[in-house]
């Protein structure tokens, strides 16, 4: 794989920083126009190798975050920062920043084009970004990534059809798709939500032995507070566009300091926990027996 003239040296490791990012939409109603606060004075950095969970339910603004961070989106205010220095926002800048940060969108059936092969793919961010490799160094590190994903052989893979593989296949596809290009940093949005109870840890396992083997940076972006904390080293709990705690993933979980965050325990705890964090929640919010 060529160099990457970006990537930072070994006495400044790879990170990936959201600097004070706010995303504010307009609301227009007839006459009248209001604001949607969707994304409110967030900070983080995840650093290389590191796995940092974003936690929240549907509408607190995870996921503006990730379309913020993959350029989807411009925030209000606030920056991006990739090594230390601002992320590219047009031309052969902006191609380089989406070389090291790509996403695994949710939703694995609507995110291959049904219409073409397993293979191609894979091959067109490849080409796209590695210019310099020849049709059969394409198709080679195609099925290496195809593998370096569990799905092996590659080569029995390539020539299929999405609607040929499974939904746990499909996202293992778009995950060899995301590192195609030579990702460093990996924004996950909830990338198992939509897949079968019985296959999602093994997707889930995938994502953590490819960050340690590749030493990716992941942003992981979930509803779901215990496998955030099984699977990262950090967990943030969003709420209506704020961060309202964050800290290691045991200390989060074990030690919430947030009521939200006790709420969000609550509704998905340890089943021997139940009785006690459902009175703990019940007593702090003021809801009676």
């Amino acid at each position: 794989m060529s160099a990457n003239p970006t990537a930072p040296t070994a006495a400044q490791p790879a990170r990936l920083e959201a600097r004070n990012l706010v995303k504010d939409f307009p609301l227009r109603s007839g006459f009248k126009t209001s604001i949607l606060h969707a994304v409110k004075d967030v900070s983080f950095t995840i650093e290389a190798g590191k796995t940092v969970a974003l936690v929240g339910e549907s509408g607190s603004g995870k996921s503006t975050i990730a379309r913020m961070l993959m350029k989807l989106e411009t925030p209000t205010s606030g920056e991006i920062l990739l090594d230390g220095k601002p992320s590219g926002t047009r031309g052969r800048a902006l191609e380089r920043y989406r070389a090291d940060v790509q996403m695994v969108f949710q939703d694995p059936f609507a995110s291959l084009n049904p219409f073409h092969t397993i293979v191609h793919h894979l091959e067109r961010p490849i080409r796209l970004h590695h210019p310099e490799l020849s049709r059969g160094e394409v198709r080679e590190r195609a099925v290496e990534l195809l593998e370096r994903v569990r799905l092996t052989p590659g080569e029995s893979y390539a020539d299929r059809r999405p609607h040929e593989l499974s939904g746990g296949q499909r996202q293992r596809v778009a995950i060899a798709r995301a590192l195609a290009p030579g990702a460093r940093f990996i924004v996950a949005d909830e990338p198992v939500s939509m897949l079968d109870v019985s296959i999602r840890l093994g997707v889930l396992n995938l994502l953590a032995d490819l960050q340690r083997e590749e030493n990716l940076g992941v942003l992981y972006i979930t509803h779901d507070l215990a496998t955030a904390r099984h699977f990262s080293d950090e967990i943030m709990v969003l709420y209506k566009g704020d961060v309202v705690e964050r800290g290691p993933a045991d200390e989060v979980i074990l030690n919430p300091q947030h009521e939200y965050t006790k709420t969000l325990l609550g509704a998905a705890p340890e089943p021997d926990n139940l009785g006690r964090l459902r009175d703990e929640v019940r007593a702090e919010l003021g809801i009676a027996h």
